[in-house]
């Protein structure tokens, strides 16, 4: 499975993580990237939900830089980098998507985003 980026601007594919995580559950969405020393840079930590409403992350025990991905229907409704530790972040989704940093720097609000089976 590959997390895929579609820009609005140019058309263009980009794959943004290869490997890929689900947090499926209430407890691995309650723990997130919490206590991990790192993540490996073709990570993702993919958070889907039965309907959009605002989703909230914090890096609150995530000691590392992370880049946060919120969805609507495969569409960027946000984008952020996420601080160790302080880190706050809140957007509109039925998705959202963790990367090491630097991952989603050429994604923007309104491209697409989308797990794509190999």
């Amino acid at each position: 499975m590959r997390l895929v980026h579609r820009s609005v601007s140019d058309d263009a594919e980009h794959v943004l993580a290869t490997d890929i995580e689900f947090a499926e559950t209430f407890l691995t969405r309650a723990r997130g990237l919490m206590f991990r020393r790192s993540i490996p840079d073709e990570y993702g930590l993919v958070f889907r939900f039965a309907s959009a409403a605002t989703r909230d992350l914090h890096m609150v025990f995530v000691p590392f830089e992370i880049d946060a991905i919120w969805l609507v229907d495969n569409e960027v409704t946000a984008v952020k980098r996420l601080r160790p530790w302080i880190g706050l972040g809140q957007a509109r989704a039925d998705t959202v998507v963790e990367l090491p940093a630097g991952a989603a720097e050429a994604v923007e609000p309104g491209d697409t985003v989308e797990l794509v089976s190999e």
